[in-house]
């Protein structure tokens, strides 16, 4: 076994000094030390910016994909062909110094292509493992849903406790890592849909939406003799990203705004409208989530305001609704605004950060539920 963890090791690091990349520094059992707030902007506008110039008009989905992954999360981006779905997940991969593999998902696509595969080396006489397409920091799988169940299901250790288990010997993954997988929810001819457990696994879902005239005009005339991501560079590193989640972990979260957030999701489990709330699992990522929205707002502290602000692309893609509901033209994302704008809000100081600087939560929260 020992042997099989160093020839993991070997390849994984074989393959990152081939594309000139240096190992990232590891966030479990030594953490990196947590960026100072002028860095952590200037990194994150970096990345922002970068993304931006890619993708036009979506600034929105490129913060909230910038989000997840502060959070340690896995992102699935949800739309119909054409409106740049790859485009945004490869794209944020090519912004940051790190190991990015790109996963076509396919019917005939085997559990053993994703994860890896012992193969017997008969010089030595020993099993040794071959790592799959997983082991890197960005894993872009691309219509995930064309795969087979069986297939799909290789992904669920490694995006819940970031390591592969292959012939009884699990091989840690290297960190920071990310899975952006992308879908079409719309021809189903020829596809197997998530099972609830592994959409469950995914932090936040984001649906791209067609641009708007302005930003498709802009398209044509930037895109057509050459793609703009060919021009794209790393502006961080993936120790630049390690120290960014690390101050992210330490965004100040009041009593008030985790009773909040768990109202949020015992009231989705309440509704007579949803067949299947919010589990618990997603409270955890939705609070992750709110943490990093907070730091890209330059604020060590967490508002309600953040967490309504991720509530729809956290939670939408985790309930199901009644048919009852659904008959009525209900779908999750009005289920969900009328629960967040009919919730009350803690008494006690809910903005209050480490400082003591912070908005009260017995005031009126701007725009919940109604303008995100």
């Amino acid at each position: 076994m020992e042997s099989q963890r160093r020839t993991a090791n070997d390849v994984s690091a074989a393959n990152r000094a081939l594309s000139g990349v240096t190992d990232p520094v590891p966030l479990n059992g030594h953490r990196p030390a947590a960026m100072d707030a002028a860095s952590f902007h200037a990194a994150s506008q970096r990345i922002l910016t970068s993304v931006n110039t890619v993708i036009d008009g979506k600034s929105d989905a490129a913060k909230l994909a910038l989000t997840v992954l502060l959070a340690q999360g896995h992102l699935l981006l949800e739309d119909v062909p054409g409106v740049g779905k790859t485009l945004l997940a490869k794209t944020l991969a090519r912004t940051i110094d790190c190991s990015v593999n790109r996963i076509q998902f396919t019917p005939d696509l085997l559990p053993s292509d994703v994860t890896g595969v012992s193969v017997y080396n008969q010089s030595s006489r020993l099993f040794e493992f071959r790592p799959g397409a997983v082991f890197a920091n960005i894993v872009i799988g691309d219509e995930i849903n064309r795969a087979s169940a069986k297939t799909q299901s290789a992904l669920l250790e490694c995006m819940e406790e970031h390591q592969v288990t292959v012939d009884g010997t699990s091989y840690r993954l290297d960190e920071p890592f990310m899975v952006v997988a992308t879908q079409n929810p719309i021809e189903m001819e020829g596809t197997y849909p998530l099972p609830e457990a592994q959409r469950d696994r995914f932090m936040a879902r984001i649906s791209m939406g067609y641009p708007d005239m302005a930003a498709e005009i802009e398209m044509l005339e930037t895109h057509q003799a050459a793609s703009p991501l060919a021009k794209v560079s790393a502006v961080v590193t993936s120790a630049d990203v390690a120290a960014m989640i690390t101050t992210v972990q330490q965004v100040y979260v009041s009593q008030a705004v985790k009773e909040y957030t768990v109202s949020v999701g015992r009231a989705t489990r309440e509704s007579p409208l949803l067949r299947l709330g919010a589990s618990p699992r997603s409270m955890l990522q939705l609070l992750r989530a709110a943490k990093a929205s907070a730091a890209l707002d330059g604020r060590d502290f967490v508002l309600p305001d953040d967490v309504v602000l991720v509530a729809e692309a956290v939670l939408a893609h985790r309930i199901i609704l009644d048919r009852k509901a659904a008959s009525t033209g209900e779908t999750p994302h009005s289920v969900l605004m009328g629960i967040l704008s009919r919730l009350p809000i803690a008494a006690e100081g809910a903005g209050v950060g480490r400082s003591g600087a912070g908005r009260s939560a017995a005031a009126p929260v701007t725009g919940l539920g109604r303008n995100h």
